[in-house]
């Protein structure tokens, strides 16, 4: 995996410059990968994928299932963090991926599935699950909490931990989703 990354991140540097890649991290050939959209700023200024708000919304959906982060392998589908200048702040705010950055990095992602070799892909929101599956028809609304089993692969979809905070809603669909992951494992 270290060949795999140092090869991403020169590889990157001649299309993104000196932006920060955050590669995914955890164990290799875990059981179990979750892929979200990609970095947001305290991902990007760590250098490690959900480690912000989100990532404590995912700590608390490990401590739910029964799993350690440790025992995972934890990647998001572009890894870079979009961003934008916000026409208030003139400070950096999350966009979403552009056509360059998923041309770039969807290709890296199965390889990066190819080299873990997880036995159950969680897909982490809308953008992950449309990519990993390869369909950009899809939607989370139809696909969470239920198994897919396609070209060899198990995915689990739930919705990503981020959506939970702006949306408190889809807190108990996602805690019952979560109980069915639960059941899987």
């Amino acid at each position: 995996m270290k060949a795999f990354n140092e090869q991403m991140e020169k590889e990157s540097k001649k299309f993104f410059g000196e932006r920060r890649v955050v590669f995914g991290e955890g164990k290799i050939n875990a059981e179990i990968m979750l892929i979200g959209e990609a970095p947001g700023g305290e991902e990007d200024r760590l250098g490690r994928p959900f480690v912000g708000k989100a990532g404590k919304n995912l700590d608390e959906f490990l401590e739910i299932v029964g799993l350690e982060r440790e025992d995972l392998y934890i990647s998001n589908v572009v890894k870079l963090r979009p961003f934008k200048l916000s026409p208030k702040t003139n400070k950096p705010v999350n966009r979403p991926p552009n056509k360059e950055e998923l041309d770039f990095f969807v290709p890296l992602l199965y390889k990066e599935i190819e080299l873990v070799k997880p036995k159950l892909i969680v897909t982490l929101g809308n953008f992950a699950l449309k990519n990993v599956l390869m369909n950009q028809k899809v939607s989370i609304g139809d696909y969470h909490g239920r198994l897919i089993e396609t070209d060899g692969k198990k995915i689990f979809p739930l919705y990503h931990p981020a959506s939970v905070i702006y949306d408190r809603a889809k807190g108990p669909v996602y805690i019952e989703d979560l109980h069915k992951l639960r059941e899987i494992l």
